[in-house]
């Protein structure tokens, strides 16, 4: 397998989620093969891409003689046509993929990629759609990221209730159980947990712990 900067990656499926995947792979220096079954989505990112084809997933001859089994991670990004993906998973196993993500429509699909050993299955539509409204319900919230086993970081704008106040004296370590990693303001990095440094309002505190205890520190400001 090639180093982390020099990578191939393959994208089955150009719609919009695996457009957005393949072009910004690219964007990262990979080389990306792209393929898709309809010649307009191809010839799209003809000019992007370091490889496009038209290729019909379901065909694991086709697959190897497109240069997928030659891959380091391959994208399933079909999501509306079921029998596609399962059969480009089986495929993409057969040719020697030794990395598949695959993009799932339902919880019946995500099972079915789960038993074909598919190593981490997407829900696009579902974990954006979660994402926004974590940040929409809180106004403090400027962003988050999950960390896995129910551990999240969280950017938290700093109120107008909180300017001026010492970053060592607000109640996020003993009563919510969090952890500062640090606070930023405009690009600079000011300060973290068991400094003195003084809030600035519109400051950026970035906690990390768990999700009950990021909402309650959420809701007490």
């Amino acid at each position: 397998m090639k180093t982390s900067t020099n990578r191939t990656f393959g994208v089955l499926g150009l719609g919009n989620f695996g457009s957005t995947v393949a072009k910004e792979l690219q964007r990262f220096g990979n080389h990306v093969i792209g393929a898709d079954i309809s010649e307009a989505n191809v010839m799209g990112l003809a000019d992007t891409l370091s490889q496009t084809m038209i290729v019909d997933a379901r065909d694991d001859v086709a697959l190897r003689e497109a240069g997928f089994g030659d891959c380091d991670v391959v994208v399933i990004a079909i999501g509306d046509d079921l029998e596609a993906s399962i059969l480009a998973a089986i495929n993409l196993k057969l040719v020697g993929v030794p990395i598949v993500w695959a993009k799932a429509a339902t919880k019946t699909h995500h099972r079915i990629l789960s038993k074909l050993g598919v190593d981490r299955i997407i829900h696009p539509e579902v974990e954006v759609g979660q994402h926004i409204a974590q940040v929409l319900h809180n106004p403090l919230v400027r962003d988050y990221v999950s960390l896995g086993n129910g551990y999240h970081v969280v950017n938290f704008r700093i109120p107008q209730s909180l300017e001026g106040k010492s970053l060592k004296d607000l109640p996020h370590g003993e009563k919510f159980n969090l952890r500062c990693i640090g606070v930023m303001r405009g690009t600079e990095f000011v300060g973290q947990d068991a400094t003195g440094c003084q809030l600035a309002r519109d400051d950026l505190l970035l906690l990390l712990g768990q999700r009950k205890d990021l909402r309650n520190f959420a809701a007490s400001l």
